[in-house]
């Protein structure tokens, strides 16, 4: 039965563990703080380090902050800061964008390897087939990932859309959190959310990430519901299939 090494990427943690066939956990979490700054090459020795205890596996899925192209990562937002939530720096942006991770860390852990955005990864965990579902995910940043009758949709970078005079990534992102409270920052999500129901009229949306336990059940709009943060690590399996 194939073993997949599963890989979550964010702008605060990297988590990865290994699933069974059935995408069941049969390995502990493993976990490292992301550091900053981080060029490609930093992060590809994080994840060596990070994996290095977990059990043997046949293949290799990773969730990655950025928008994803045949296995290139381009626009890398999150790691494009010397320091986490930071002004972007020029240098780190070109060494990112257009960067072939997926060779990269395939080569390095000797296996296949499939590289996809990280609120794509997650909703390959959670989603039921039934119509269009949207997942959004709520951390350093803001991730989105579409689905039609359970497959994976080309990734859009919807969080960069036009939002009360910034984009959804930044007006909802964890900076902005920290900077208005959650009070205020909840009343911004759920407009978000309201915004994107109208644009997309998906049947369902599912909302994760690791900011999405400031939330409760009244910031909630009609068919939307909170998903478990693990679901970025849980949706590596089945990525496999969604994602084809």
């Amino acid at each position: 039965m194939t073993r997949t090494l599963s890989i979550d990427v964010g702008g605060t943690g990297i988590k990865a563990l290994v699933l069974n066939g059935h995408g069941e956990p049969i390995s502990e979490r493993s976990r490292v703080e992301t550091p900053y700054p981080c060029p490609p090459e930093l992060f590809l020795e994080t994840v060596r380090e990070l994996v290095a205890d977990q059990p043997s596996f046949d293949r290799v899925s990773i969730g990655f902050p950025s928008m994803v192209r045949d296995g290139r990562t381009l626009r890398v937002v999150p790691f494009a800061r010397a320091v986490k939530s930071g002004a972007r720096d020029p240098e780190l942006y070109a060494h990112w964008d257009g960067y072939r991770l997926q060779q990269g860390i395939s080569e390095m852990l000797g296996v296949p390897a499939l590289l996809i955005n990280d609120a794509d990864m997650q909703g390959c965990a959670v989603v039921t087939g039934e119509g269009v579902e949207l997942v959004i995910t709520l951390g350093t940043g803001v991730g989105t990932g579409l689905f039609h009758e359970g497959r994976l949709l080309p990734h859009l970078e919807l969080s960069q859309g036009e939002f009360g005079g910034d984009s959804v990534d930044i007006a909802i992102g964890d900076a902005q959190r920290r900077k208005v409270g959650n009070k205020r920052w909840r009343l911004l999500v759920t407009k978000a959310l309201t915004d994107f129901d109208a644009k997309i009229i998906p049947n369902k949306i599912y909302v994760g990430g690791g900011n999405s336990k400031h939330l409760r059940p009244e910031d909630l709009i009609d068919g939307c519901e909170i998903v478990p943060n693990t679901a970025g690590l849980l949706g590596g399996a089945r990525a496999w299939e969604l994602a084809k």
